[in-house]
This record gives structure tokens, C-alpha cells and sequence, in this order.
């Protein structure tokens, strides 16, 4: 099993068909006993949850979000955790809206703290 997602912020790598969510959408990730929770705004999104379970390296949960335009929307997810050859997290993303039409996947990658150039954030190698 990979490590915990707890402390982690992840990050879009571009934004799905019928998704709000795009590379400056920020994912701030909690995890304890099998419980996952995290905050996420940024881009579209005004303001966002997520709470779920995590079995194995696959992570299931609801969100609910507020977007620019004043819309609240709520969906289910199902991410399946894995290390990028850089020593990042990516979670593989299915998805589908509960509240309105639509459904899709999508991956969110680890973002490591470290300076910023432009928008792109620096990729670290994790030791």
C-alpha cells in the first residue's frame, strides 16, 4: 500500500469534460483510519469538500462545492492511488455528478512545496 494521503495538496492535471476543476484548483488532503477528507478551492471553485473512505490504495467519497457563478454541486468519486516515476502521488479519478448531469475521470498529482516559477509548480523528488 502507497503512504498516506494526510498533509498532501494535489493538484489537476487539466480540466475534464464537464468538470469545474483545473490546474490552479488546490486539493488539501487529510487522512486518519481510513477516513479521507480535504478542502480544495481555486480557478472556478469558490469552495469545496470532500469526505470518503480510503481501502487499499483506492479512495471513494463525496464532494460538494461552490462555484464562481453561485451554483453548489454535489458528486462521487472513486481514485485509485499511485506513485509517478518521480516519486509524486497521483490519484486516477472516476466521477460522476449527483446534483446535475455529467460524469467523467480526471488525475490529481502531488504538488511539493518548494519556490514557484510562473505557474507551474516545482516538481521535487521525494526521498
Amino acid at each position: 500500500m502507497l503512504p498516506s494521503v494526510d498533509g498532501l495538496v494535489f493538484a489537476p492535471v487539466a480540466r475534464a469534460e464537464h468538470g469545474e476543476v483545473d490546474g490552479s484548483t488546490r486539493f488539501a488532503y487529510h487522512e486518519q483510519d481510513g477516513m479521507v477528507r480535504a478542502s480544495y478551492s481555486g480557478g472556478e471553485i469558490v469552495h469545496g469538500r470532500l469526505v470518503g473512505t480510503r481501502a487499499g490504495d483506492v479512495l471513494d467519497f463525496r464532494y460538494v462545492q461552490l462555484n464562481r457563478s453561485g451554483e453548489t454541486s454535489t458528486g462521487h468519486c472513486v481514485s485509485r492511488l499511485s506513485r509517478l516515476p518521480d516519486g509524486r502521488l497521483r490519484l486516477d479519478e472516476t466521477w460522476r455528478w449527483e446534483s446535475r448531469e455529467g460524469h467523467g475521470t480526471s488525475a490529481v498529482e502531488e504538488v511539493l512545496p518548494g519556490p514557484r516559477r510562473g505557474t507551474q509548480d516545482t516538481v521535487l523528488t521525494r526521498q
